[in-house]
């Protein structure tokens, strides 16, 4: 069984960066953490998947005064997503017509509820990002959706700030990715793990009866497995 939910996870994070790059090729606007890891890449001159590794890891920074624990998907997710992105942006062209740029955007979503379904049903512990906007709403008391979204508004908006890319593609992504992954979710979550089994310390996803836990997988579903 931990074989199988490792082998998921890893798959789920490739495909994770995979996805990331082509938004980015699509060149038509990317998820509002995305934007901001562009915005620092275009001033620092550091390539996209390395300011993903190192937000993820500053970010992980913000969950000691939350108590939140990271879990093996936590840590994989920090660097994983960061590398097959940098490899997708060396393997991927840029489009120059509008139906490549379109068709390129439309797949990268589509893989990306896949991946990110894959990752979260692996049950071994949330993205950086994701256990970020979970721990502050356990803290605070806020709606898992409203945590998100104010977290994602202020990366928008300095990500905007720093150069990155908005557009079309912001509003696509944010408006499919949450019914994608609640619609593929089922398909990929491993089952409930056996008492014997030791669970992970960062694990989001507890038994299916678990309504607010599985709201929160879904919420946190656009956030860079990042």
């Amino acid at each position: 069984m931990m074989t199988r939910r490792l082998l998921q996870l890893l798959i789920g994070l490739a495909l994770y960066g995979v996805s990331l790059a082509m938004v980015i090729r699509a060149s038509l606007g990317t998820a509002p953490w995305d934007v901001f890891h562009q915005g620092l890449a275009g001033r620092t001159g550091l390539s996209l998947g390395t300011v993903v590794i190192i937000v993820s890891f500053l970010v992980l920074l913000l969950w000691i005064p939350l108590r939140q624990w990271p879990g093996v998907g936590t840590v994989s997710n920090a660097v994983l997503v960061g590398v097959f992105a940098d490899l997708g942006l060396a393997l991927i062209p840029k489009f120059s017509h509008l139906g490549g740029q379109v068709a390129l955007l439309i797949g990268a979503v589509l893989l990306n509820g896949v991946a990110s379904a894959l990752y979260i049903g692996a049950r071994l512990g949330p993205g950086a990002r994701d256990g970020l906007m979970t721990g502050l709403a356990r803290r605070t008391g806020w709606p898992v959706r409203g945590a998100r979204t104010g977290i994602e508004v202020v990366v928008l908006g300095a990500g905007w700030l720093l150069g990155g890319s908005v557009g079309v593609g912001t509003v696509l992504y944010a408006l499919a990715i949450g019914p994608l992954v609640q619609l593929l979710l089922p398909r990929f979550t491993v089952p409930e793990l056996k008492s014997a089994e030791l669970k992970s310390p960062g694990e989001v996803l507890p038994a299916a009866d678990d309504q607010p836990a599985a709201e929160a997988a879904v919420a946190g579903a656009s956030t860079p497995a990042t």
